[in-house]
């Protein structure tokens, strides 16, 4: 399922004639901009649950400042490729767009070099300088000519296709939801030829000279085994930056968000803030509910798809306004699928039964499931997932059409609720252990 969390509205900033993409998430005291590594898409971002999780951290102590830079993402294409100076007066127009003076500099990966001649160039708008996964030559990222030759052959027939993954996050190489993602975050990022023409003028970094003349505040971050480029040249850049802190975080994954991000957020946001993170619980106890529209296939092919379209953002309307009212937390949605979290199972019954009631209204017929277990919280806050969620999702997939089933967990929670229930006997649920009681909630629905 992908994340349910809401994109921030995507802005432009004026650079020169250019158009600079550029979000803004957060409210805290220190403004923080993220300059991404070879491509991006800002709004791409927010449809993977690990990266939206590690934004909101970010955001969660910092106004955090995103942008595509100029050809790639959401931003200008432009007839030449970018050079460093150009780069940095992108990061000045979105700055100046964002209302901010003095931010701290996140560069991550190929990011790096850009955000440290923008440090040592305008130390009086850069607060602080992060630098995480990069490098200050380029043969730290593709050691020799023809490994070059190698990733542009790849670029020119592979590109889009998601097969440079595990060059950058090999623990994730074999998912296949993470691999579409990566695939598509490819081509929305930058077409072949502008990928190609980007590795090249990459070839060309050299900010070595300029280490010696960052005088802001510098964390270093790098992972021991990163298998995109070698820890060789954070230990480098650490070296000559002067009085920067270096630290080596264990792990393969070039990826930022993938891995344990936990450990490097808490590192940046100390470094930042002099605050570390003290950790939320990663497992919690929640309500979990299920929901889908029955017999949604059929709807969709005899409405056409313009008119189905029509009455699922109707359908999802009505999803959202019983979840506000109820205090349901929207996790994901797949599909005319809904997955919401609860911390009371009797106001999450409650919002089932007036969900499936709204939405009949539409002429829509929905089935519900629901259980109460420990959840693990997942990518920040944005997912959860665990044993109660698979049983919460084998529930609803066995529930009638128009009905709310809860598992016999559920039941006993709300005693005195005057909520009444049916009971449908022990069933066997697909890959969870053991048979469960279910009961079906009475065609009622108490005051809210």
């Amino acid at each position: 399922m992908k994340s349910s969390r809401t994109p921030p509205e995507t802005r432009y900033a004026k650079s020169g004639d250019i158009h600079i993409a550029y979000q803004i998430i957060g409210g805290g005291p220190l403004d923080l901009v993220f300059v991404p590594g070879f491509i991006s898409h800002v709004e791409w971002f927010w449809e993977e649950p690990t990266c939206a999780g590690f934004f909101a951290r970010l955001a969660s102590f910092a106004r955090l400042i995103l942008f595509d830079k100029r050809g790639t993402g959401l931003s200008d294409r432009v007839a030449h490729v970018p050079t460093l100076e150009q780069r940095m007066d992108d990061v000045r127009a979105v700055l100046d767009a964002a209302g901010s003076e003095r931010a701290a500099i996140l560069g991550v990966s190929e990011g790096g070099p850009m955000s440290v001649l923008f440090a040592a160039t305008y130390p009086e708008r850069t607060a602080a300088l992060v630098l995480y996964g990069t490098f200050a030559e380029f043969s730290s990222w593709v050691a020799t000519p023809q490994d070059l030759e190698h990733i542009l052959a790849y670029m020119d027939a592979s590109w889009g296709t998601g097969a440079s993954l595990p060059r950058f996050a090999p623990s994730v190489a074999d998912d296949e939801r993470f691999q579409h993602w990566w695939a598509r975050h490819e081509r929305l990022g930058a077409s072949p030829g502008a990928a190609m023409a980007l590795m090249r003028m990459n070839s060309e970094i050299d900010v070595r000279p300029v280490l010696p003349v960052v005088h802001v505040p510098t964390l270093v971050l790098h992972r021991r085994d990163d298998v995109n480029i070698t820890v060789i040249a954070g230990r480098h850049i650490a070296q000559q930056i002067p009085g920067a802190k270096y630290i080596e975080l264990a792990g393969r994954d070039h990826v930022p968000w993938i891995g344990d991000a936990d450990a490097m957020l808490n590192e940046i946001q100390e470094f930042l803030t002099g605050v570390r993170h003290v950790p939320e619980p990663d497992r919690v106890l929640a309500t979990v509910l299920f929901i889908d529209v029955v017999g949604s296939t059929e709807r969709a092919a005899a409405l056409g798809d313009r008119r189905w379209r029509d009455q699922l953002e109707s359908y999802y309307h009505s999803v959202r306004q019983e979840l506000g009212r109820f205090k349901g937390r929207e996790i994901s949605t797949v599909g005319d699928g809904v997955l919401a979290t609860f911390d009371g199972p009797a106001r999450a019954i409650r919002c089932a039964c007036a969900i499936r009631d709204a939405v009949h209204q539409l002429g829509l017929e929905i089935r519900a499931g629901l259980h109460t277990g420990e959840c693990e919280v997942l990518a920040g806050g944005a997912d959860v997932g665990g044993i109660a969620v698979h049983i919460g999702a084998r529930v609803a997939a066995i529930a009638a059409p128009g009905e709310v089933l809860v598992s016999s967990t559920v039941k006993d929670l709300v005693a005195g609720s005057g909520l009444q229930f049916q009971d449908r006997g022990a069933r066997t649920l697909k890959g969870v252990p053991s048979k469960w009681r279910l009961f079906a909630v009475e065609h009622n629905r108490p005051p809210a």
